[in-house]
């Protein structure tokens, strides 16, 4: 009971557990390199989609569902700045969660809160590479002055399964 109970908490976290910002630039060749092992770069983990960005979306967005996680909020930053006149290759955010993941990642670190929901970024680079990136939880413990948090682990193991899904072929 105790090993499901924990599984749901890290995959809650994992939901709750809020991605920051970027922190580095990927140009052309993205932040990995070949095939589509995962990547980190300042907590961003990032992994190569053999799909198109709007594809990746979709599929995030059914995995996140298919494992009774909330999606919050949808975000496609291309269309925003299309509607200003300005032009941005695919870039799209999915907000998404369960407070069973993201209340353990707080109780480790409060200041967590402002990273939760969890977010999963999609998008191109300027080689036309479609991208799925999410921040790793235990960076953002780290980020937040906390260097031992069980929660962070687990959840880390979540993102990493359901960002295996959406890239598999």
């Amino acid at each position: 009971m105790k090993i499901y109970k924990g599984l749901a908490l890290a995959l809650g976290a994992l939901l709750l557990g809020g991605c920051g910002a970027m922190g580095a630039h990927h140009g052309a060749g993205g932040p990995g390199h070949g095939g589509n092992r995962a990547t980190a770069t300042h907590g961003l983990t990032a992994l190569q989609s053999p799909y198109t960005p709007a594809e990746t979306m979709n599929r995030l967005e059914a995995e996140v569902k298919k494992r009774n996680l909330a999606v919050v909020a949808r975000i496609d930053h291309a269309a925003a700045a299309q509607r200003i006149g300005q032009t941005l290759r695919p870039t799209e955010l999915l907000i998404f969660g369960n407070p069973q993941a993201g209340t353990p990642l707080m109780l480790c670190a409060q200041l967590t809160s402002i990273d939760l929901p969890m977010k999963a970024l999609v998008w191109a680079d300027s080689a036309g590479q479609t991208w799925l990136g999410y921040n790793d939880p235990q960076w953002l413990m780290h980020r937040h002055g906390q260097r031992d948090c069980a929660p962070a682990e687990q959840v880390g193991k979540a993102l990493a399964g359901i960002a295996a899904a959406v890239v598999a072929k």
